[in-house]
């Protein structure tokens, strides 16, 4: 049976991680950032990548990485999610890498390619919508001509804005395949589009016969893929349970401080029912994303953990965020109180990577359900 406690290296892990975003990604400085011309904090990706090695951990260390699991991902995630760091970890730790992995690790694109982002070195992003979710079919938007360039559009890529290498899927004469492309080649542009999450932002990416190097081809391209998607999305229940547990936490903490009539406004039954409500959520959310990670980790049950796990914590974050901003009263509604950046970040999410009805729909079959 599967052990869901955290390890003693998980709780190490997040030790690590939560002193340095403690230390670098405070609120009053991520909603100064957001009103900048880089809203990403590329300082900090160097550390969180570089020096503590969180870009590398799926990665085996025969190509440059730890060598852990998706376990030791998802406590990352977790910590991201409960300070809303802007920084390309979805994009480039989660979904360009674990595209790449599932491909053959062999070959000398793919090693060098993985080996550059498991130090943190390089930014990538998997080009396809943020909204697509496991199960989708093969994106046809990017098609492959004869001399074997890329042309075609793609909206909404998540962190593509500070990436450096494209995982573009893309369709030619023979089929489906996965190609990497630099950004800085020709006939590449990349603009920012408007994103309601403030600290994790999408691109538009726009390619006209730019040069690619095919790392996939056919069904193991569209394996990659559906790999990729699924991973990420079993991983983002975690970043949701960071996202509740920062909503609760925060909220208790601030309800003990007011006061009202001369009580702690926390004190107040109606109150402490909400939080209750929070909690009994909060835990719901931990075991579900936990088993997500473990499955994901062990290769069980995995089409199912990721679908529940996505279809539960997706409205659990909303929701906890929801209640944070509103238990706050006046000052939650305020720009200068972060509160908003987690209701962003929470909304976000509940659209990537597949929505909650799609994810359910998705189960139903799976556990022998009418769909």
């Amino acid at each position: 049976m599967s052990d869901l406690l955290y390890s003693e290296v998980e709780e190490d892990l997040r030790a690590s991680v939560r002193d340095l975003l403690k230390d670098r990604a405070e609120p009053a400085a991520l909603i100064a950032r957001t009103e900048t011309a880089e809203p990403y904090d590329l300082k900090l990706w160097r550390t969180l990548a570089a020096d503590l090695g969180a870009a590398g951990l799926a990665v085996p260390e025969a190509l440059g990485g730890h060598g852990a699991s998706a376990r030791e991902v998802a406590v990352v995630m977790e910590e991201l999610g409960r300070s809303v760091a802007p920084v390309p970890y979805l994009g480039s730790a989660v979904l360009a890498t674990s595209a790449l992995l599932a491909t053959d690790t062999s070959q000398a694109e793919v090693a060098e390619r993985l080996g550059k982002l498991a130090s943190g070195t390089l930014v990538g992003a998997l080009a396809v919508p943020l909204s697509t979710g496991p199960g989708a079919e093969f994106p046809s938007a990017v098609s492959v001509a004869a001399d074997g360039t890329l042309s075609g559009q793609i909206r909404s890529v998540v962190d593509a804005s500070v990436a450096k290498l494209l995982v573009v899927p893309a369709v030619g004469p023979d089929g489906p395949g996965l190609y990497t492309v630099d950004t800085a080649s020709a006939g590449v542009t990349v603009i920012e589009a408007i994103s309601l999450d403030l600290t994790r932002r999408i691109a538009d990416v726009t390619l006209e016969n730019a040069a690619a190097k095919r790392v996939a081809d056919s069904s193991a391209a569209a394996t990659a893929l559906d790999t990729a998607l699924t991973t990420a999305a079993g991983l983002l229940a975690s970043e949701q349970l960071g996202i509740a547990e920062w909503a609760l936490a925060e909220t208790v903490r601030y309800l003990k401080e007011r006061y009202q009539f001369g009580r702690q406004v926390g004190s107040f039954q109606s109150l402490k029912h909400r939080l209750a409500n929070l909690y009994t959520d909060l835990v719901n959310a931990r075991a579900t994303a936990r088993y997500a990670a473990d499955c994901l980790a062990s290769g069980d049950d995995i089409a199912i953990a990721v679908a529940v796990a996505q279809a539960r914590n997706s409205p659990i974050a909303v929701h906890a965020a929801e209640e944070a901003i509103q238990l706050h009263g006046g000052i939650g509604m305020t720009w200068e109180h972060p509160a908003h950046l987690y209701l962003k970040r929470a909304k976000s999410d509940e659209i990537a990577l597949g929505t909650p009805g799609r994810h359910r729909a998705a189960l139903a079959p799976l556990i022998g359900l009418p769909a």
